[in-house]
């Protein structure tokens, strides 16, 4: 048993319509992330100095040092950025969400006085601005609910939305266990809010993004100015703007930092775009914590009925091994293998069990092959047919044939199989009892390497077919 922890499925090519307030076409969030006051900084008890994303070409961690430079660049996103963009959105009358460090919102009273006077969402950023991807899971543990705590004395009431940024691969299952949160948003895998189930309780993801990102200003490639970054955010805009239109509505995040955009020659390409979209009607501009609450009423999470990968070896046997006709061996082997939740999907099922057919040697596919029973032959007649093949040959109006069609069938049968060594095989749910005869008489005419290559083929679809009855 391998089971690949990833999910490239997701919503699939059919993604919820996610009904928007006002039959929004489309969600923009903005997101302005205060972190000024929370980086590494050795007065803040780190090893080395800060060197994400600030405008010092090359920057590095200075080993129990201060550096002087990236200190002020942080502090002008404190002192002048923050405030640029405060007058923008409260003049605009735009919602916000901010991911705020706990350890920098409590460096910064005047900013959050005007945070929470605007009713701006403020969601938590984690305890500081650090990076988590070597933190021992018990620390990083230890610092989110240091975090809440610090962020509540703050703000006067505990954050329902996290992002950490700068996180590991146990934050998302950290955060939710430690629970709470209307939200968690440390992936960027969607345009849609999903639900993933996370130590047996469902949790809300909200993705963000580190592309409609101001961050690209100092990270390659990146914006050289505001104008790019208008262009960026217009064109993001406009695709999914489109596409709701379409009828698939989507969420559009944008990520702010008071030290990046907050400077002048940048925050004009912000204010350009703000000012672009509200051109637009059926636009909703919300926080992310507005966007959990609407996600939570209109798409509840609703436990699926059976998870592929996720059964044990007996049961998923059980369930799956007729898809190939009397061939449970390719179940088991599909079951052994790599599977994850790309595979628990009619279509995704459908390839763990072809893949093993294919992989089968030549003398195990013609078993499977022989394994299928002759179309309205004895077995039909007696009932002997699994449940399956019975479903299927009624369908094409096989169980009602005359006695001249019942001879006919009767005589291609015999016939084929003396050519072939194997029963003559059609999806029949794909055909007409005529068009089944049509088939037969024209494929009877194949070479053996021809037809055997067709039959598989045939074999394959059928499962497809069975599988579509049965998973979504």
């Amino acid at each position: 048993m391998n089971r690949y922890p990833r999910d490239m499925h997701g919503y699939g090519q059919t993604p919820p319509h996610a009904n928007w307030p006002g039959g929004a076409h489309v969600a923009v969030q903005f997101v302005l992330n205060y972190e000024e006051g929370g980086e590494n900084n050795i007065l803040h008890g780190d090893d080395a100095s800060e060197a994400f994303l600030v405008d010092v070409l090359g920057a590095a961690p200075w080993p129990d040092q201060r550096h002087a430079n990236v200190e002020s660049m942080y502090e002008y996103g404190a002192r002048a950025g923050f405030w640029r963009l405060h007058r923008l959105f409260t003049e605009a009358h735009l919602p916000l969400t901010i991911y705020g460090v706990a350890t920098a919102l409590m460096r910064a009273p005047a900013q959050l006085a005007a945070m929470q006077e605007a009713g701006w969402e403020i969601a938590s950023h984690g305890l500081k601005w650090v990076q988590h991807k070597d933190m021992p899971a018990a620390e990083e543990s230890a610092q989110i609910a240091e975090a809440v705590r610090l962020h509540t004395i703050a703000t006067g009431s505990r954050p329902l939305g996290w992002y950490t940024g700068r996180s590991s691969l146990n934050t998302v299952d950290l955060v939710a266990d430690h629970g709470g949160f209307a939200y968690i948003s440390d992936t960027y895998d969607d345009d849609l809010p999903y639900w993933k189930v996370i130590g047996g309780k469902p949790q809300l993801i909200i993705p963000y993004t580190l592309s409609a990102n101001d961050m690209r200003f100092v990270t390659a490639p990146g914006f050289d100015n505001g104008e790019e970054y208008f262009t960026f955010l217009k064109d993001s805009f406009d695709c999914l703007y489109a596409e709701g239109q379409a009828g698939s509505p989507k969420m559009m995040s944008i990520g702010l930092h008071c030290r990046l955009v907050g400077q002048p020659g940048r925050y004009q390409g912000l204010k350009k775009f703000v000012d672009y979209i509200q051109g637009f009607d059926k636009v909703w501009i919300p926080t992310r914590l507005d966007i959990a609450r609407h996600w939570a009423k209109e798409h509840p999470y609703k436990a699926p009925e059976v998870i592929p990968s996720q059964l044990d070896r007996a049961e998923f046997i059980a369930r799956y091994g007729s898809i190939f006709e009397h061939s449970s061996w390719i179940a088991e082997r599909a079951w052994e293998a790599e599977m994850g939740s790309a595979n628990d999907t009619a279509i995704g099922l459908h390839f763990a069990l072809r893949t093993q057919f294919r992989m089968a040697t030549p003398e195990e596919r013609l078993a499977v092959l022989k394994a299928h029973p002759d179309l309205a032959g004895k077995l039909a007649a007696a009932k002997h047919l699994t449940a399956e093949s019975t479903a299927e040959q009624a369908s094409a109006g096989l169980d009602a044939l005359t006695d001249d069609e019942r001879n006919k069938f009767t005589t291609l049968n015999n016939a084929y199989v003396e050519k072939f060594g194997f029963p003559f095989i059609i999806a029949v749910r794909d055909h007409s009892k005529q068009s089944i005869l049509e088939n037969f008489e024209k494929r009877i005419a194949n070479t053996a390497a021809e037809e055997f290559a067709t039959a598989c083929a045939q074999v394959e679809r059928i499962a497809l077919l069975r599988l579509q009855a049965i998973l979504p």
